[in-house]
């Protein structure tokens, strides 16, 4: 449910954990090769989205704001391809547990830090958490989009809820 009367921390963290609703929903239901089907010119797949985001949301939440140790914040170039390809093991079961996780991760760090707080980004200069979570609000839901296109092309499924 959104937060509609909620404080700005309470509506961005609504607003974003509405999307990774609807990404794990895109991914669930589908066979694994379903899931790893191309139907589009790019290697766009279902699961491949999931796989992206999955690496999005470590690269925004934790190796930003509490990096370990050897983390460092991939640029686009540097995460590439890569972090949309499917390989052997990577089923609808695992990805769905790893996007869950990289969430509850990104959730745990975010809770400790007021949304003022600034850290550097490689690209930016700097960033504040209220920014990461418009960014993150941004390109879980642009990527929302294309699962939901390649959900319906797969089985004719659509929709959010």
């Amino acid at each position: 449910m959104i937060a509609r009367t909620g404080d700005e921390r309470a509506v961005l963290e609504a607003f974003l954990d509405l999307h990774r609703g609807v990404v794990l929903k895109k991914l669930r239901g589908l066979a694994d090769s379903e899931a790893a089907r191309r139907l589009v010119p790019s290697d766009t797949t279902v699961a491949g989205v999931v796989k992206h985001l999955t690496m999005v949301e470590a690269n925004w939440f934790p190796r930003l704001l509490a990096p370990r140790p050897g983390d460092e914040h991939l640029t686009s170039a540097e995460s590439g391809r890569a972090s949309w390809t499917i390989r052997a093991g990577d089923t609808v079961e695992r990805l769905a547990a790893g996007y869950e996780a990289a969430c509850a991760r990104s959730r745990e760090v975010a809770a400790r830090f007021p949304l003022d707080h600034v850290v550097p980004q490689p690209q930016l200069g700097e960033v504040n958490l209220r920014w990461i979570y418009v960014h993150m609000i941004e390109e879980t839901a642009r990527h929302v989009g294309h699962a939901d296109i390649l959900r319906e092309l797969t089985d004719g499924q659509t929709g959010a809820v």
